[in-house]
């Protein structure tokens, strides 16, 4: 970190911001207005292509110029690369393509081999990260062009890893790439430590979806206030894989756990892509439901361990700053 500027870090330069933050892509809840908002206040906001369409309804060319008509600051993209279906993939490719043409240069990579989305970014002096939970897909990650690595720990929400965020610093730091803490990052205290532990910057979740711009429904909001770090348990309900979500008693309703149909299918080589498949269709439209439900019925919310340490419903702007001066006391 440069000591004249206690904010900058190697992924600020990169993609171009003041604040080494991310407001993470997050489905169904990035909402192009929460999108715009954590751009304007200084950190970098994502765009979350399905949640931006299936969710929220904006044609994504549309919706990336909403965004812009709100800020004038660099926006980012997540790019979900896992071939689940040949449709799905043509119609990542058809979003990175309009991203780029909209002026999006910074690009966030998720669940397969990058290669692709970096040779279309590079040829307009872009700049890709990829998500990660361990050594081995950091390794296939670089392999393929990424920038920087998203280090995704065991206390995030959504698919979060194995390691601790000490542990992900240990296996990724000597990949001469900048590192983006994902998990857990809860208040302003926890943010400055992980700059200091030497992360490039850090990648809030959970801390978004309690704010003002976010257009997650009121239940979902009160619930991550409500929340402590035991209430956030995994489930393989969702796509085939953990993934952290509130427990509530419709969870407990539920169950965690796969049955064993689907335990056999997960097992399976080619099952167990159909499998997943299957859960995706099926929570996509759950989770979209439960999220925008006021009445709060359904109760399928994520979130990760960072719920412990948000208090209130707050303006976007309000956090980044907070965590902004936070870091510059930190580093004075």
């Amino acid at each position: 970190m440069n000591p004249d500027s206690p904010l900058e870090t190697r992924f600020t330069r990169e993609a171009g911001v003041r604040v080494p933050l991310i407001c993470g892509p997050m489905y169904p809840c990035s909402n192009p207005e929460l999108v715009a908002a954590a751009s304007e206040a200084g950190g970098i906001g994502i765009i979350q292509p399905v949640s931006m369409t299936f969710v929220h309804g904006h044609d994504f060319r549309q919706g990336i110029k909403l965004i812009k008509s709100l800020t004038d600051k660099p926006v980012g993209m997540n790019a979900l690369i896992e071939k689940s279906s040949r449709k799905y993939h043509d119609r990542m490719v058809e979003w990175v393509s309009i991203a780029l043409d909209e002026g999006v240069r910074f690009f966030i990579t998720s669940l397969g081999n990058p290669r692709w989305v970096v040779d279309r970014v590079k040829a307009y002096d872009g700049i890709v990260y990829h998500d990660v939970t361990e050594r081995k897909w950091a390794l296939k990650g670089l392999d393929g062009g990424i920038d920087g690595l998203i280090a995704v720990n065991n206390r995030a929400g959504g698919h979060a890893g194995p390691h601790s965020q000490l542990q992900l610093l240990d296996q990724l730091g000597d990949l001469e790439v900048p590192l983006i803490c994902a998990g857990g990052i809860g208040n302003e205290k926890q943010f400055a430590e992980a700059i200091e532990q030497g992360y490039a910057g850090c990648q809030l979740g959970t801390r978004f979806i309690a704010t003002r711009e976010c257009s997650a429904a009121m239940p979902y909001k009160q619930a991550i206030l409500d929340a402590g770090e035991s209430d956030i348990v995994l489930s393989n309900r969702i796509t085939g894989v953990p993934v952290s979500i509130i427990k509530t008693p419709y969870i407990e309703k539920i169950g965690t756990k796969a049955g064993a149909f689907a335990r056999w299918m997960l097992q399976g080589s080619k099952t167990k892509h159909w499998m997943r498949m299957f859960y995706t269709l099926r929570s996509a439209f759950q989770l979209r439901k439960s999220s925008l439900d006021e009445k709060g019925e359904t109760e399928f919310w994520q979130a990760g361990k960072s719920v412990a340490g948000i208090q209130q419903i707050e303006p976007v702007a309000t956090i980044i700053s907070r965590y902004e001066t936070a870091l510059q006391e930190f580093n004075s």
